[in-house]
């Protein structure tokens, strides 16, 4: 079965642009049957230009009426027949979350898929393992039941997920469900350890920082050195939801003397899009038969949905930063995802992440992205010992008298040996990824030295909880063109009793 599937996914690789125009055509099909679709007349689209001309660019506050429509029980709103599960997005901090709608059809065959095609890649690139000989540990979210309707549900994707695993993957997850789906996180650590420290874990699967979290605990109940000695079989890491450089040293050091493997994916609660298909590489493959049609922003033309150039597949260049916009199984069309990607293959195409449409720093025209911050915050500790949980980065604006800089909020696990040194490390680090940034660093004239800060242990879950968004795959802001996210940290910093 797995043979079968990697030749499919071989398929997609040499003939991408073909595989994503009969995926097109079957999408405009199921679109034309919907409300939204006969709102726009797709009956009339027969190709990627009157797609293009019909429907505008979406985004979330354009579709949240369809979205409200198929939440209250309406069927045939955003996709054929009706719509029960809908995943609540850890991509906005404010006081709403996002309800992605979740389909039968976007569940079995993108979410799932793509669980299925990593183990069938890992297996590929690595033959002869035995990994459904032991237990797979999911650290996912938690699930509400809607009260909007009696027959529809909301909660993490995570947590939707194991609602719905077929029974091959279920009986093999752990922990229990009545504990996986717990949605008090301190609570659901603590049960989380103590049942899983006497299973035979193979794989584990979650978001970097919470994994990290369960590991130490487990570390401290057991009284073990290394996660090794607890679960001497296991191989594997699944993670997503956010960049792995900054906890890969903190996992180095869980797995001494090698022998883990890590995968990347690259999900969200509007799909699965890519995984990490090579052994030796961080790039990611674009999974093109997934029931989602792609689109692309040059991010130098990024106006939201005012965007003036958006391109499909097989327009896109190399080296070139684009947002996302996707077109799905789920209901969601002509989508501004929010993340930004930059490819780095075409034959098969690859990519990097690169960051958020709204997660980067141009207050002076440095054009600084996540993937630059990830990779020197990353150099810079592993040159200094340093150990980093979490961090937010905010702009200090200038004055008539003084230049600007950037300051970084940085939660550490184990500090640096010397903090002036791992400074200097992240700027020069920064300059030299970053052209823009280097030019306007350049004798301090528009922006000085960095001013790095150290949170106290617990700062970001504690902002976190203030604002209902603690576990899961929730994620602190990493780049900010202002100081909103800053000053309510450094505020809530303010508010701690010193010792």
């Amino acid at each position: 079965m797995m043979k079968k599937r990697i030749h499919q996914i071989d398929l997609f690789r040499k003939y991408p642009v073909e595989v994503q125009e009969e995926l097109f055509y079957d999408l405009i099909a199921s679109l034309s049957t919907t409300e939204f679709g006969k709102n726009y007349k797709a009956s009339s689209i027969d190709d990627y230009s009157s797609f293009s001309s019909a429907i505008p660019l979406q985004s979330y506050e354009d579709l949240t009426p369809w979205i409200e429509k198929a939440v209250e029980g309406a069927n045939h709103v955003l996709w054929p027949g009706e719509t029960k599960w809908f995943a609540k997005s850890s991509g906005t901090t404010g006081s709403r979350s996002k309800l992605i709608p979740v389909t039968k059809e976007s569940l079995e065959n993108c979410h799932y898929k793509g669980g299925k095609d990593l183990l069938a890649m890992y297996y590929a690139n690595h033959p002869n393992r035995k990994l459904y000989n032991g237990r797979h540990l999911i650290v996912g979210g938690s699930a509400q039941i809607n009260q909007l309707s009696s027959d529809s549900y909301f909660g993490d994707l995570s947590a939707i997920i194991v609602k719905n695993l077929p029974w091959w993957a279920e009986i093999r997850r752990t922990p229990a469900k009545e504990i996986a789906l717990l949605s008090e996180w301190e609570e659901k650590i603590e049960k989380m350890a103590h049942s899983t420290i006497k299973d035979d874990v193979y794989i584990i699967a979650g978001v970097p920082s919470w994994t990290m979290v369960l590991a130490k605990r487990v570390l401290e109940i057991t009284g073990k050195d290394n996660l090794k000695e607890v679960w001497p079989n296991l191989e594997l890491f699944m993670h997503g939801g956010v960049s792995f450089e900054p906890y890969r040293q903190q996992f180095d050091r869980l797995f001494p003397g090698g022998g883990m493997n890590y995968v990347e994916t690259y999900n969200a609660s509007e799909g699965f899009f890519g995984i990490q298909d090579q052994v030796r590489s961080n790039e990611l493959l674009l999974m093109l038969d997934y029931g989602i049609f792609y689109e692309f922003i040059p991010m130098e033309y990024y106006q939201g949905t005012d965007s003036s150039v958006v391109l499909p597949l097989e327009k896109i260049e190399l080296g070139v930063n684009y947002a996302v916009v996707i077109s799905t199984n789920g209901g969601l069309w002509r989508y501004i995802l929010g993340d930004t990607i930059r490819f780095t293959s075409v034959r098969p195409y690859r990519f990097v992440i690169t960051g958020r449409t709204k997660s980067y720093i141009n207050a002076f025209g440095e054009e600084l992205i996540v993937e630059n911050a990830d990779r020197s915050i990353a150099f810079a500790s592993q040159l200094t010992n340093a150990i980093v949980r979490d961090y937010t980065v905010a702009p200090i604006f200038m004055d008539n008298k003084e230049s600007g800089a950037h300051q970084w909020l940085i939660e550490f696990i184990h500090e640096p040996d010397d903090m002036d040194r791992f400074t200097t490390l992240l700027d020069e680090e920064l300059r030299q990824l970053n052209s823009d940034y280097d030019a306007k660093r350049a004798h301090n004239f528009i922006l000085k030295k960095p001013l790095v800060n150290i949170a106290p242990k617990g700062t970001f879950d504690s902002w976190l909880r203030s604002i209902g968004k603690l576990g899961g795959q929730n994620k602190v802001p990493r780049l900010m063109n202002d100081r909103t996210i800053m000053e309510q940290v450094l505020q809530l910093i303010d508010q701690i009793p010193k010792e």
